[in-house]
């Protein structure tokens, strides 16, 4: 049974809820290693997740024997499947790795407004695309793309199979379809006939077109490592969205372009530059950092983009520290102007969305009574774990463990405000040689 590199998911779950859970669920097995394939069972309640390999399946069903995992609420029990192998093929539509020169696209996680120019600019490269429709269907948002060639759409979707538009988002489901020809009545956003470009653009009908089949319930899911196809790099709104299950929190959008925040309300006798960078560090990169000398309880915070600003804004106003319910708003400077008493960060290797953003940003929560240490010495002991924060609260509960060789710990305190604390207070801090990581935790329990 360890042999197997498939996991199988038993959710207590309605089947109307188990599309919503589907991010939910990468979320928590992607920390694990590379997912490569994901199907949902609607008809069972069940999902089957397939792991890059061996390790990574083990260490997962590992670390869930000992702590529960929920997806909103509600329990997930996870066991080995006795399935072999994983396919990802709908015989019921029709479909399969029979040669086609049209195929049936399914976008998944789709976080920016796909349209026909859009679809068109990713696969025209592989050959000349004649026809494209879009509609909505169960699976989600889909299109057929009509190639010239066989030769061309084969081409397509051997290139772009499991990719993504965007970095992180609008992953790309491709299967050939088994119709022979595209009907196009309409040319616009939605459809378009490229040979034939005097057709009307106003569409009177149903905005799908009837007839063009489900993709069904797959869904192939990649790790983090997953790179664009060729469009802008839009890595921190995607990411952003994907930590949420898909979208965006409340008071989070697109169109933000202050990168500066405000604090006030601060322990000016206990607060300082170090500190503040290690709280709001979690939710973006950090530019510069100044204490305004004339409001000791006052400090501006550059963040890298708007998303991480109105991220930081969004979870830390509000939220206790030294005793001080800090209070968080866009500042009405756009930059802070370098100088003697701003502190910069712009360089620092302590920044933590340098590399593999969409990962860190999984991890963005308002601040927890739990922290996560990471970046420990192998050798770490649990005594040593809590005389490291103990003198920043009560301490709940502990436990020290090892995930992909890398050993870990989760650190419970009596409540957010002491948890905070110790995560300012020793976030970056050094112990037998290496760098001490921190960041909250959303374990309700160890």
């Amino acid at each position: 049974m360890w042999a197997t590199k498939y996991l199988k998911y038993l959710l207590s779950l309605s089947l109307s809820l188990l599309a919503v859970f589907l991010n939910d669920l990468l979320q928590l097995f992607q920390p694990f290693g590379v997912i490569t394939k994901l199907v949902m069972l609607r008809a069972k309640n069940q999902a089957l997740i397939q792991m890059q390999d061996v390790p990574s399946a083990v260490n997962a069903l590992q670390f869930y024997a000992n702590v529960q995992p929920s997806i909103r609420g509600r329990n997930v029990y996870v066991q080995f499947s006795s399935h072999q192998e994983l396919t990802t093929m709908d015989q019921s539509q029709g479909r399969g790795d029979e040669p086609n020169r049209i195929l049936l696209v399914t976008v998944h996680h789709m976080l920016y407004p796909m349209t026909v120019d859009v679809l068109y600019q990713v696969f025209s490269p592989h050959g000349s695309v004649e026809k494209i429709v879009t509609f909505q269907k169960s699976a989600g948002f889909q299109a057929l793309i009509q190639y010239q060639s066989r030769q061309s759409a084969v081409a397509a979707r051997s290139t772009l199979q499991g990719r993504n538009i965007y970095d992180g988002c609008c992953q790309l489901d491709i299967q050939f379809s088994n119709l022979d020809e595209l009907q196009v009545n309409y040319n616009n956003d939605r459809s378009r006939d490229f040979t034939n470009p005097n057709l009307p653009t106003e569409q009177k009908g149903r905005p799908s077109q009837p007839g063009y089949g489900d993709a069904g319930n797959m869904y192939a899911a990649q790790g983090s490592g997953a790179r664009a196809v060729g469009f802008p790099q839009m890595a921190n709104a995607a990411a952003i969205a994907a930590a949420f299950g898909g979208g965006l929190p409340p008071g989070i959008t697109g169109t933000n372009d202050r990168c500066t925040v405000l604090v006030s309300n601060l322990n000016p006798d206990r607060i300082d530059e170090d500190k503040l960078f290690n709280l709001f560090s979690i939710y973006g990169n950090i530019m510069r950092i100044k204490l305004l000398r004339n409001k000791p309880d006052h400090a501006l915070i550059q963040m890298g983009d708007g998303f991480q600003a109105k991220l930081a804004v969004h979870f830390l106003r509000g939220a206790m520290l030294f005793e001080k319910r800090l209070e968080v708003n866009f500042s009405k400077h756009p930059k802070i102007t370098p100088g003697a008493d701003t502190h910069e960060y712009i360089s620092s290797n302590l920044n933590r969305f340098n590399r593999n953003a969409a990962k860190n940003y999984r991890y963005c929560c308002p601040p927890t009574k739990m922290i996560h240490l990471s970046t420990l010495p192998l050798d770490i002991t649990e005594e040593e774990i809590v005389s490291l924060v103990e003198e920043h609260g009560i301490i709940v509960n502990s436990k020290v463990f090892e995930m992909n060789g890398k050993k870990q710990a989760l650190v419970q305190f009596e409540n957010e405000e002491q948890a905070t604390e110790a995560l300012v207070c020793k976030h970056a801090s050094t112990l037998s040689g290496s760098v001490i990581r921190i960041s909250f935790s959303q374990l309700q329990n160890i």
